[in-house]
C-alpha cells in the first residue's frame, strides 16, 4: 500500500509541476477594443469560437481566413445584420476592431481541428497556425 501511493504522489508531481507549452496569445489593442465590444454586443448569445457559444449565427473561429469570407465581408455585415442578426450602427473605427480581434482570433488555430495527434501520454497535440 505504501509503494502505492508513493507512486501516486510521484505522479501527481511530476504531472502538476511540469509546464505546458501553450501560452495565452497577446492581443493588440485594437484587438482588445474588438473584443470588448463583442462582449458588450453580446455576441456570444449567437455566435461561436472553437464551438463554444450559441447556435443562431454562424461560428466565427475562422472566418477571416476562409476564402469565401474575409475581413471586407465581415466589415460589410456588421452594420446591416443579416437574416436575424441585429443593426448595431457601429462606427468605423469600431468595426475595424471587431475585424482586428476576428483576425486575431482566427490566428491561434483551426477550427474544426483536424491535424492533431494522441502523444502516449494522454495529452493531445494540435497544430496551431501561429506555430
Amino acid at each position: 500500500m505504501i509503494a502505492l501511493v508513493a507512486m501516486f504522489a510521484i505522479y501527481n508531481v511530476i504531472v502538476y509541476t511540469q509546464g505546458t507549452s501553450n501560452s495565452t496569445p497577446k492581443m493588440s489593442e485594437k484587438a482588445l477594443k474588438g473584443e470588448q465590444l463583442y462582449q458588450e454586443n453580446n455576441c456570444t448569445a449567437c455566435h461561436q469560437f472553437y464551438g463554444l457559444g450559441g447556435y443562431l449565427g454562424p461560428d466565427l473561429t475562422n472566418i477571416i481566413s476562409n476564402k469565401y469570407k474575409g475581413p471586407t465581408y465581415v466589415n460589410a455585415f456588421l452594420n446591416s445584420g443579416i437574416k436575424s442578426m441585429p443593426q448595431f450602427n457601429f462606427t468605423e473605427e469600431e468595426k475595424d476592431a471587431l475585424v482586428q480581434f476576428l483576425t486575431e482570433v482566427d490566428q491561434t488555430g483551426y477550427y474544426p481541428i483536424k491535424d492533431a495527434e494522441k502523444e502516449a501520454n494522454g495529452w493531445v497535440r494540435i497544430k496551431y497556425k501561429n506555430q
